[in-house]
């Protein structure tokens, strides 16, 4: 019996094709009042991330000043405009997991992964992020792996959790 399953062809589109799915995406939303998230949003699903060519590529078609792109890309902590990684490690500092040791888990992240906050490892296995709330306050500190929560973090934990992955 012949497979009949499709594999997900996106790994291998050009740039060339993003931007022309983005370009349809924003023929589409261009003429909604405050569509500029939903398309940023999109794109980023599209290309993974927004590079500053991308921001120029939907501020021209939108006809908007680049600075409102960049305003609202720099402004949301969902957006980046640097590649993420496989997993992103996003690390509560809100005060709960603050006063609890979250700076201590941050800075052993860092030496563990080698990056810094913002940045992903050379094998783009982990990008390393910070938050202000997790909304976990009671199981402080916390983190998260791509949306998985993980409560009362300690350093000494943190390897363990990231053998995981």
């Amino acid at each position: 019996m012949p497979d009949k399953t499709k594999s997900c062809e996106c790994e291998q589109e050009t740039d060339q094709q993003k931007f022309a799915r983005i370009g349809q995406i924003i023929d589409e939303y261009k003429d909604k009042e405050g569509s500029l998230i939903q398309i940023l949003h999109l794109a980023q699903g599209i290309y993974g991330y927004l590079p500053l060519e991308l921001q120029q590529f939907i501020a021209g078609r939108l006809d908007i000043p680049l600075s409102k792109v960049s305003g609202v890309t720099t402004f949301y902590s969902f957006f980046t405009t640097k590649p993420r990684g496989e997993y992103t490690i996003r690390v509560c500092l809100g005060t709960a997991c603050y006063v609890r040791g979250g700076k201590k888990i941050v800075e052993q992240l860092q030496e563990i992964l080698g990056v810094e906050v913002g940045d992903t490892t050379p094998d783009g296995k982990f990008s390393l992020e910070v938050m202000r709330c997790i909304g976990a306050c009671g199981l402080a500190p916390a983190i998260s792996i791509s949306g998985k929560v993980y409560k009362q973090v300690n350093p000494d934990k943190l390897q363990s959790i990231l053998e995981k992955y």
